[in-house]
Formats: C-alpha cells, structure tokens, sequence
C-alpha cells in the first residue's frame, strides 16, 4: 500500500493546473513554427533534446560545428519537446527539469546505446480463438558490432491470473517435518491442490516471458497486430518522463514528452514497478 500512495502521489504532482501553457509567453521561440515542427523519429528526439541538428531539422551537427549541442538551441527545442495540449504538465516541473538538463558545467544528454530507456509495445496476439492484448517491454542490447532490440518483460493477463498465491490462512503449506516421511505429501501439493504455487518461495515471482515464447513455440500464441509504442526514460538523473507520439493537427505534435516526474531516492523502483504491473 505504502508504494501505490507513493506512485499516486507521483503523477498527481505531475498534473497541470492550466493545462496546454507551455515555457515561454506568445511570441517566444515555441511560437516559431521552424522550433514548433513535428518531431517525427525518436532519432530526432534524442537529437533535438541534445541540441544536435538545425532549428527546421534540415542539417545534423556534429562535434566539429560550433552549433553542436549549443545551450540556447537545447532550451529552444526542449520547450517544444512536450505535450502542451493534453498531458498537462506543470509549467514550473518543466522549468526545474531544463534547469537540470541545461545546467552548467556539467549539462546532461540523452545517449541511445547508454540505456536507462525501454520501450513499451501495444500488441494483440490470438490466444486460444481469442484476440488477447499483450504488453511488450523491449530493451537495447549489444549484439556483434551493433545492437538489437529484444523482448525483455511480456505482460499478459491470462497469465496473471494463472498464478494467484494465496497468503496467510488461506496458504496451504508441507508441514516442516514433512522430510520424516520422505515428502509423501507432495501428493497433497501436485495432485489435489489447484495452486500449486502456494508451495514456492515468498520471493517466487512467475517467469511469464518464459511462460509466452512457450505457448509461441507450440503455436498457442499468435502475433497479430501492433496498437500503440510509448518509451519510458530514466536517463535524466532524479527524473523519468515518458514519450508518446502524438498525431494531430497544429505545431504540437510528433513525438514528445507526455510524463515527467521528479524522483527522489527509492523512486525510481516504485514508478519501474508501476509501469510493469499496471499492464
């Protein structure tokens, strides 16, 4: 209970009492359609955040440009690299976050291959006849010369309700003596008990990523469609935000950040808990 009224408290801090007002007042660089474009890749994302490409997006800087990564071109695409219009995030946790991003001398970027960041995929798959969602938490890995996107986590609810440990009273259990009698109670555990779980460890948590490329391999499970990618970051030191692509008409879309949280210490576990578990 303690680490849902933390979470709670978390994103209810993050919520805008005027939503849709961004950094700057009308007239300043968020207003200015070159800075305003949409954001199209996640490519471009970590670009803009690190101030590594031109205001209107046509030229990349490198480190040999004296534009790379310049602290006023970084603020500039920053302010615009939020949801202003529905996610509603306080205009003063946006102002503390590009204080610490922008900060001097010791700024902070983002860095693709660095991790700290996953991604969370939408999916359905068809599951006994039936279209069944199914979250998928994918992560960077090196692999070779290179890198690979694999699947790291698999949410899905026919397997949640697979494993239902019951607790105190209602826990069956093998007597401690059970040893004298070479564990002929094993019967009692495997056969006759529908929870066969009650008999595991209290530090047991069911593999179901495991438990998912099984039922892919003997075609119980059968990909279907994507509906939704989002990208969670915990890059930034003390903060996490999420990014969503947004499609809409106006300045204001692409993909931008759609949650932004400042962590104090112990955090960061319960908002990586949150994401995995509200699936």
């Amino acid at each position: 209970m303690r680490k849902l009224a933390v979470i709670i408290i978390l994103f209810i801090t993050s919520i805008e009492l005027a939503p849709g007002q961004g950094l700057y007042s009308p007239g300043s660089p968020q207003d200015d359609g070159r800075f305003a474009a949409s954001t199209k890749q996640v490519n471009q994302f970590f670009r803009r955040f690190n101030g590594e490409e031109s205001a209107d997006g046509t030229k990349r800087y490198y480190e040999d440009d004296s534009n790379y990564r310049n602290r006023e071109l970084r603020g500039k695409f920053i302010s615009i690299l939020f949801d202003n219009e529905t996610s509603g995030i306080q205009n003063n946790l946006k102002t503390e976050f590009m204080k610490d991003v922008l900060s001097e001398p010791l700024p902070q970027y983002l860095a693709f291959h660095r991790g700290e960041w996953f991604a969370e995929v939408a999916t359905t798959f068809i599951y006994k006849g039936k279209r069944e969602n199914v979250t998928l938490f994918m992560k960077l890995q090196p692999e070779g010369l290179g890198y690979e996107w694999v699947v790291d986590r698999v949410s899905f609810a026919p397997f949640k309700n697979l494993f239902k440990k019951p607790q105190g009273d209602q826990k069956s259990f093998l007597h401690p003596m059970s040893h004298e009698i070479g564990f002929m109670n094993l019967r009692k555990a495997f056969q006759d008990n529908k929870l066969p779980e009650a008999y595991t460890p209290k530090e047991y948590e069911p593999d179901y990523l495991t438990l998912f490329l099984y039922e892919v391999k003997n075609g119980n499970l059968k990909f279907d469609n994507i509906s939704d990618v989002k990208f969670h970051f915990f890059q930034i030191n003390d903060w996490y935000f999420e990014l969503n692509q947004f499609n809409r008409p106006g300045f204001n879309t692409g993909w931008l950040i759609s949650n932004l949280i400042k962590l104090k210490p112990g955090d960061k576990e319960v908002v990586q808990k949150f994401i995995y578990d509200q699936n």
